[in-house]
């Protein structure tokens, strides 16, 4: 599984929602607007989860975004969360690239996060090793599960 896949399955996630502002984008323009907001590697269009997932060290999502990292069921996430996460810029961003309110964009964003990043953490997904590289390797994921969990005595 590549971006290209991750990004597919949101926009589907997305396309399939029960907000009528997007139900009837194509996902094609999704994708595009999902590839956007996560940020990419020097201009090439990677998935950007070491934001995501270092932002709950320093917020309230920490067992929603571990429950997407780890096994078993994924949590959902509030619409108005979702700003914690990726913040107010790159949600706007999205909302003006799919011609939406940021209210759906939230909406959009919250039915799809929880399923991209399950399936970017996956141990058969390309994307994984990148992921570890922005964290600092097994060490530095190994130390901020350690934060995520409450484990972390610093």
């Amino acid at each position: 599984m590549d971006i290209a896949d991750l990004l597919r399955i949101g926009a589907t996630l997305i396309q399939n929602n029960d907000d009528e502002a997007t139900t009837s984008i194509d996902t094609d323009k999704i994708a595009d607007a999902l590839g956007s907001i996560f940020g990419s590697k020097e201009g090439e269009g990677g998935l950007d989860l070491g934001n995501i997932i270092s932002a709950v060290t320093n917020g309230n999502l920490g067992e929603i975004v571990s429950s997407w990292i780890g096994e078993g069921e994924n949590k959902p996430i509030e619409p108005e969360s979702v700003t914690e996460l990726l913040g107010e810029e790159k949600i706007e961003e999205f909302a003006n690239q799919l011609g939406v309110s940021i209210e759906s964009a939230k909406k959009a964003l919250a039915d799809a996060l929880p399923e991209v990043v399950d399936k970017a953490t996956s141990p058969d997904s390309n994307i994984l090793g990148d992921l570890l590289d922005k964290v600092g390797g097994i060490d530095g994921a190994m130390d901020l599960v350690g934060k995520l969990f409450g484990n972390n005595k610093s």
